[in-house]
């Protein structure tokens, strides 16, 4: 089952969406409310769960889209090069980088596509003295 694309995208879009609420509530917790010394206890209870809120699902769609398009890219690349290699890890991040970058125009694809494909090399090769 986990050799059909599709089911390991959605995974690992579920999976990334998991953590992106984990961090999001961490770095949602760590913001302090401009107008601290002004609100009361509740009313800073009040904003730093909302914080925490927005920030969690905000993180959770980001991981989740990063996740999936990244497991795509790569379950497709590896099927079609009948390779288990490096450059797929490599490809899977230049289309991941580019893809969530695409707003900002051609350059900060480009950007994307360069850095997220470098980062992803850079894990592979660590991961890789690990095993």
């Amino acid at each position: 089952m986990m050799n059909n694309c599709a089911v390991r995208s959605v995974l690992s879009g579920v999976m990334g969406g998991g953590l992106g609420v984990l961090m999001g509530l961490f770095f949602g917790a760590l913001e302090n409310p401009i107008m601290s010394e002004e609100m009361t206890a509740r009313q800073q209870i009040v904003y730093q769960a909302k914080q925490m809120g927005r920030k969690s699902m905000s993180h959770a769609k980001t991981f989740a889209v990063m996740g999936l398009i990244f497991s795509a890219a790569e379950c497709v690349v590896e099927k079609a090069r009948a390779k288990h290699d490096i450059t797929n890890s490599a490809v899977a991040g230049c289309v991941t980088g580019g893809a969530l970058a695409a707003k900002g125009g051609p350059q900060a694809t480009c950007i994307g596509c360069v850095g997220f494909g470098a980062f992803s090399v850079a894990i592979e090769k660590f991961m890789e003295r690990h095993t």
